[in-house]
């Protein structure tokens, strides 16, 4: 809104400066406080209005009309219907602009004026009463008195203040918390007189005050306006009843668009009767600097928000469902993702995200040639080369185990004694073998838990019991804790028995060869320098390059990898969803603009500026969606904690919520932004005109 204004207060569009007026010969004037009473307050000259009908034909409903009407004056224009005095009226309180002519307000032209400069008159200058009186219907009395201070920028507790006083003035302390269907029409009315007054009500336009109300209610009504123009106040009354006229001071009649009469009720003098009581609401006027922050009426336009809401629940129901899916969607969808990928990479850490593994690779030259991966390099590669926790080699072979008559074919590894610290695998019950078990080639075994649960179903204490491993018996002296699957395929890690290194390689396997050594590194930023310090040493050591190194940490970043992607699909369907949902709201705002055509023209006619209509409508569309997007966030946990009882991988992290619900009301700023702003550029008088 521009913030040039008339000494200080009118605002100016314009490049004329704002300590300067025109006098209606044309001459340069400043408008000091001793010149008020010479200016008239609205002067027009020549105002022509012109409507092009839907079917293309011009109706001209006003012809030339010039007109002075000064501070303080109580005036009535009275003609027949179409007569042009309700668009006389239209145009006097700026809700339309004049086809032709020039309007001037306190010295300054209109046309120079802004769409938010002439929500500023109607907020500052002018207070209308209409005959239907259009007060919003799920409002109370004081709400609806409340409404052309909100925009002016008050706080709450002024404006309440001053609306109560207002009421209680009018006889309606008592009525306040009332809705419109709930008053009679003269209460409603004097609702309206309040709305009126509460920024001051400089100049009252009433519309057929009286044309709806029981004559007694009607007295009441037009002793009320009396009462304003007395103590100074500018009543402008429209109406087609010569007896209302009469109350009036100057009586304008209006015929065919023109003035045909001008008279002052017995006075002639009348016309600057209100100038002396009124000056100081003129200076007021004037000389106001009240300029509401842009962001005035959010926390209304939120309110009013959340009324829209409860009063159509059933269409709110079925704008939230949308947002709700799309919401639940994302949230459900990328917990089963993160769950999935959490399960994946849980299972490859089980076999060491730290870990080298050396095996025989196959030689140029050499066909089937047998693994060259001694024992000895194991103890070799941790004595030389740096950032080497330790090393485990071993040989695997799939065997039948029997105790007593029971048989059970699993898998059987020869290992050394560090294969719990290095494979973080504790025992739950005994120990582990030693080195020694290895040198002395002991029959010493340890069972996964599978085994040990196949081979002693009845629960019984496998230590110390022997079981035979190709008809070698070996003395069980521990039983390893439950691991779970491993990462490729979902092998049961626990289905397998451990023997000493030597013992298994002489006794079972018959070979003196590890058939893989797996590498433990300390620090994992450092595993590919220690994997090409590994390739280097073993290089050397073997003469040759006659094996290959795996490293699980590039298998780690793979999955990861595939993980993300994984996860990233699911959200996109997700998002579809709330897409989906974004669509529904921008249907449902634009109904709700229909719907509420008159209100928006109340609110324009009250001094509601664009941004406060736009920042309606798109608060209420933002609101629909976040509450959305709360019962969304709230329903893909439900959902989500519902696939984890029948076994799905669940993982809930805040980071999808909080987007979740942020990518929600950010859909209602985005799909809530057209309705809003077709609102917001509605016409004032087409909307109050809607039924």
């Amino acid at each position: 809104m521009s913030t040039a204004v008339l000494d200080g207060a009118l605002p100016d569009s314009g490049d004329r400066s704002p300590s300067r007026a025109q006098r209606p010969d044309g001459n340069a004037h400043n408008n000091t406080v001793d010149d008020i009473q010479q200016i008239p307050i609205i002067e027009l000259r020549g105002i022509q209005r012109t409507f092009i009908t839907g079917g293309g034909v011009e109706v001209r409903a006003l012809r030339g009309i010039d007109l002075k009407i000064h501070v303080g004056e109580f005036v009535a224009i009275v003609g027949q219907s179409g007569s042009g005095k309700s668009t006389m009226m239209n145009i006097l309180g700026c809700l339309d602009k004049p086809t032709a002519g020039t309007y001037l307000f306190g010295g300054r032209d209109i046309r120079d004026f802004g769409p938010d400069d002439l929500a500023w008159l109607r907020r500052e200058a002018f207070g209308f009463v209409f005959q239907s009186y259009n007060l919003l219907p799920h409002s109370t009395a004081l709400e609806n008195v409340e409404i052309p201070a909100i925009y002016a920028g008050l706080n709450g507790a002024e404006r309440r203040l001053k609306a109560e006083a207002l009421l209680t003035s009018l006889g309606l302390g008592d009525r306040m918390d009332h809705r419109p269907s709930q008053l009679s029409g003269g209460q409603q009315q004097r609702v309206s007189i309040a709305r009126a007054m509460i920024n001051g009500g400089n100049i009252i336009l009433a519309d057929e005050p009286t044309g709806a109300l029981d004559s007694k209610s009607g007295v009441e009504v037009i002793n009320l306006l009396k009462g304003l123009a007395r103590q100074g106040h500018t009543v402008i009354i429209i109406t087609h009843d010569p007896k209302l006229a009469e109350h009036a001071d100057r009586i304008i009649e209006f015929s065919d668009g023109v003035v045909i009469s001008d008279r002052h009720r017995d006075r002639p003098d009348a016309l600057h009767s209100g100038a002396h009581g009124s000056n100081s609401k003129l200076r007021e006027l004037l000389m106001s600097r009240r300029v509401p922050s842009p962001l005035a009426g959010v926390g209304e336009a939120i309110r009013m928000a959340l009324s829209s809401l409860t009063a159509n629940t059933f269409r709110t129901i079925l704008t939230l469902l949308g947002i709700v899916i799309g919401v639940a969607s994302v949230v459900a969808m990328l917990a089963i993702g993160e769950g999935a990928g959490q399960m994946i990479v849980e299972r490859i850490s089980s076999v060491g995200t730290n870990m080298l593994t050396l095996q025989p690779a196959r030689v140029e030259g050499r066909r089937n040639a047998p693994s060259t991966l001694t024992f000895e390099d194991a103890d070799a590669i941790t004595e030389s080369i740096p950032n080497v926790l330790g090393t485990l080699p071993e040989i695997q072979g799939n065997y039948t185990v029997r105790f007593g008559r029971q048989d059970y074919s699993t898998t059987v590894t020869a290992n050394t004694e560090n294969m719990p610290e290095i494979r973080n695998w504790p025992l739950a019950q005994g120990i582990y073998f030693t080195r020694d078990d290895s040198e002395t080639y002991a029959s010493v075994a340890v069972l996964g838990a599978t085994v040990a649960n196949e081979m002693f179903p009845d629960g019984s204490d496998p230590l110390g019991e022997y079981i035979l491993i190709r008809n070698v018996p070996f003395q069980i002296i521990g039983v390893l804790t439950r691991k779970g699957g491993s990462g490729f395929g979902g092998a049961d890690q626990d289905d397998a028995v451990f023997v000493p290194l030597k013992t298994g390689a002489l006794r079972l396997f018959g070979t003196r060869v590890a058939r893989s050594i797996s590498v433990a590194v300390d620090d994992i930023e450092q595993i590919n320098v220690t994997e090409a310090n590994l390739v280097e040493f073993m290089t050397v050591r073997h003469g040759t390059q006659d094996f290959r190194v795996f490293n699980s940490a590039e298998l780690l970043d793979t999955v990861s990898a595939s993980k993300d992607i994984f996860t990233m699909l699911l959200g996109s369907i997700g998002a579809i969803s709330l897409l989906v949902g974004g669509i529904g709201v921008m249907n449902i705002m634009l109904v709700s603009v229909t719907e509420r055509t008159r209100e928006i023209g109340i609110r324009m006619a009250t001094g509601a500026r664009q941004f406060d209509i736009l920042s309606q409508f798109l608060s209420e569309a933002i609101v629909v969606s976040a509450i959305g997007g709360v019962i969304g966030v709230a329903s893909g946990v439900g959902i989500g904690l519902l696939l984890a009882q029948v076994g799905a991988p669940i993982k809930f992290t805040t980071s999808p919520m909080v987007v979740a619900f942020c990518c929600a009301a950010g859909t209602g700023l985005v799909f809530g932004f057209m309705p809003a702003r077709k609102a917001a550029r509605m016409d004032p008088v087409a909307a109050l005109a809607n039924e």
